[in-house]
């Protein structure tokens, strides 16, 4: 059951002591990280977006290494890059850093495949299938994020696409997945994102691809 904040809980809630007020509030933001990372980047956090992007392309890039060092199974990888996106998305809920969402994502495959493809070149169909899913279904949500972009950034955006273009293209695996999926790797490698990927991509999840 929903509860509602009537006007009157509200007034009693401005009544409250300052020190009872402070409490309430300790009390909620420990059980609630998320807010609590939030006013902590608005109220004593003093970097900039692109220091905080820095930090994490740093990460990504550490991360990526370790990923491959330690690498075990496609599986596993998956879960690895699952768990650094995530970081990456949290990066962006705390810095609203739009920009940074697409550049450390790609910059997550990109460092990822430049050694995976090696790796799993060799793992049975059956068990890289999911992780060549995520693959190419990440990369269709870069596509989707760079047309939203101005197009004015598009150019910096460039090189790193057509690398993962090339990646992708090294990688048997991946261009079955690719052409099964609807992923055309041209699209990359030359630098042509259609201009209705987002729609593209839509269908192809309402047809139950790309999952």
């Amino acid at each position: 059951m929903d509860f509602e904040f009537t006007d009157e809980f509200k007034e009693a809630l401005s009544q409250l002591p300052d020190k009872k007020k402070d409490s309430l509030l300790l009390r909620y933001l420990k059980k609630d990280t998320k807010t609590a990372k939030k006013l902590f980047r608005e109220l004593m956090d003093d970097r900039s977006v692109e220091e905080c992007r820095k930090e994490i392309e740093e990460r990504v890039i550490e991360r990526s290494a370790t990923m491959i060092y330690h690498y075990y199974s496609p599986g596993y990888l998956m879960m690895d890059m699952r768990y650094l996106s995530g970081e990456i998305t949290e990066h962006v809920r705390l810095t609203k850093d739009k920009y940074g969402e697409l550049s450390l994502n790609l910059l997550m495959l990109n460092e990822v495949l430049k050694e995976a493809n090696t790796l799993t070149a060799t793992a049975p169909a059956g068990k890289v299938s999911k992780y060549c899913v995520y693959i190419v279904a990440r990369t269709f949500k870069l596509m989707v994020l760079l047309s939203k972009m101005h197009e004015d950034l598009w150019i910096e955006f460039e090189e790193g696409f057509m690398k993962l273009g090339e990646l992708i293209s090294q990688s048997d695996y991946l261009m079955r997945t690719c052409i099964h999926h609807g992923l055309d790797v041209n699209w990359l490698i030359r630098f042509d994102i259609p201009e209705d990927i987002d729609a593209m991509h839509k269908e192809l999840r309402a047809n139950g691809y790309l999952k």
